[in-house]
């Protein structure tokens, strides 16, 4: 017995050695396909900012599961448009700000850009807002405090940091959103409820649900996505050395277009799986609980804290704060691309402090206005709340201009985009109108 009980003690380790092998092939894979992705997960990443967390944490705690299917709804069509901001960049070489600069009326310009800015600020607000309060919880001390350290941190590395270790940095700092896939594990969930709510359609036509609804379109779909995307890869296109944009040689198409399509839906579907367990791991404890009145993303970590156990509030908390980093200087640079096209300025993270005054003022000017919201007393939640509403109506105008963008030949040239993405786009801008249709109807009553 002694013999076999060596043996098969043997056998499990010649087992494990022929594993490790391949388990170390597949990490080294995964690893280097995680290094090739480009601008796609960094966008994803950021749709999932504080101010995201605290929507789908308030679905979760007020709908339960019931709203998960809502993810399944959304991924194709924020997919679609972000994959449409991406190919209008790589086709022609311009963001959206300097698209509409070039092609279309200032009276279209302007309003829209000031849409986009006033969303932006607001939102940066918010989200800083929140990473202090999240901090101040796990660590005590000043919220405020904190609130400004985060917006020195993120300006200081955008100008500083080079553009390629930025994007790096970017990217790798997107994993720390598994938190919430961990919070899932240690939480109990009722699978069989989570999966009727994820395939089975709940609907309501009651307005806290609708408004719910509206929300969730809202902070999915942002427009300082767009703007960012956009330019993101037009940044990409210049800095390697055999691309051109797509209107100057459409031979091109095939290559630079397969991976960009592959990079936006990847991490388009990375938000929404993270998105899909932020609601799952609210609605598991807090809805279960009987709590369904949450505000913010902090509050509902607070909240995890007493029913779920402290590894499940830090997990809520260390996510805010990570999805704040990276959301900050999407926000900020997105405004920053607009604004600098719009006004003819040098653009781009790649460009030296003192080649770029303007863009990189922008930059810094957004944040600190940003911080600057929560000194003056405006209830986070309101501004939560606003951001939502000014984000949902920029959306459809935006969108639209973008559409008729990509069927328009003095800016596309001899490139067209694919017929099922243009259904999805017009699918997609279809839904934002009536979302901002919905927004506006409600402050007329």
């Amino acid at each position: 017995m002694a013999k076999k009980a060596v043996t098969g003690g043997a056998d499990q380790t010649v087992s494990a050695r022929s594993v490790s092998p391949y388990l170390s092939r597949l990490l080294s894979r995964l690893f280097r396909a995680f290094q090739k992705l480009g601008p796609g997960i960094v966008t994803g990443a950021a749709d999932d900012d504080p101010s995201g967390i605290a929507t789908y944490s308030q679905v979760g705690a007020q709908f339960g599961f019931a709203m998960l299917w809502t993810m399944l709804l959304t991924y194709p069509l924020m997919a679609g448009i972000q994959e449409i901001s991406a190919w209008i960049g790589r086709v022609t070489g311009f963001g959206i700000a300097g698209n509409i600069r070039r092609h279309y009326s200032p009276m279209i310009l302007y309003p829209l850009v000031a849409l986009l800015l006033i969303a932006n600020v607001i939102n940066l607000g918010a989200d800083i807002g929140a990473m202090g309060s999240a901090l101040q919880m796990l660590v005590g001390g000043s919220t405020l405090l904190y609130t400004v350290m985060f917006g020195v941190i993120s300006v200081i590395a955008a100008i500083l940091v080079p553009y390629r270790q930025y994007a790096e940095l970017l990217k790798w700092s997107a994993l720390v959103l598994f938190v919430y896939v961990g919070t899932s594990l240690i939480v109990h969930v009722p699978w069989k409820p989570v999966l009727a709510g994820t395939f089975i359609p709940s609907l309501s036509f009651s307005n806290s649900y609708l408004t719910a609804l509206t929300a969730v379109f809202g902070t999915t779909i942002s427009p300082y996505l767009f703007f960012w995307q956009a330019s993101l890869e037009v940044q990409e296109q210049a800095a390697a050395p055999d691309e051109k944009p797509l209107k100057r040689a459409p031979k091109q198409a095939p290559a630079q277009l397969g991976r960009m399509r592959g990079d936006t839906y990847l991490g388009m579907a990375f938000s929404n799986v993270i998105s899909f367990f932020i609601i799952l791991d609210t609605a598991a404890v807090l809805h279960a609980h009987g709590i369904t009145d949450i505000q913010t993303g902090a509050q509902a970590a607070e909240a995890l804290r007493p029913l779920a156990g402290e590894l499940a509030f830090l997990f809520f908390s260390v996510g805010i704060i990570g999805t704040g980093l990276i959301a900050i200087p999407v926000l900020a640079g997105s405004s920053a691309y607009a604004l600098a096209e719009t006004l003819k300025w040098p653009i781009g993270l790649e460009r030296k402090l003192h080649k770029a005054k303007g863009f990189y003022g922008i930059l810094f000017v957004a944040t600190a206005l940003g911080v600057a919201l929560n000194f003056v007393g405006i209830n986070p939640i309101k501004a939560l709340f606003w951001s939502a509403v000014v984000n949902g109506v920029a959306a459809a105008p935006i969108m639209i201009v973008m559409m008729l963008m990509t069927t328009n030949k003095k800016i596309t040239g001899s490139v067209r985009l694919p017929v099922p993405q243009k259904i999805i786009g017009w699918v997609a801008t279809s839904i934002m109108c009536l979302v901002a249709a919905a927004i506006i109807a409600s402050f007329a009553k």
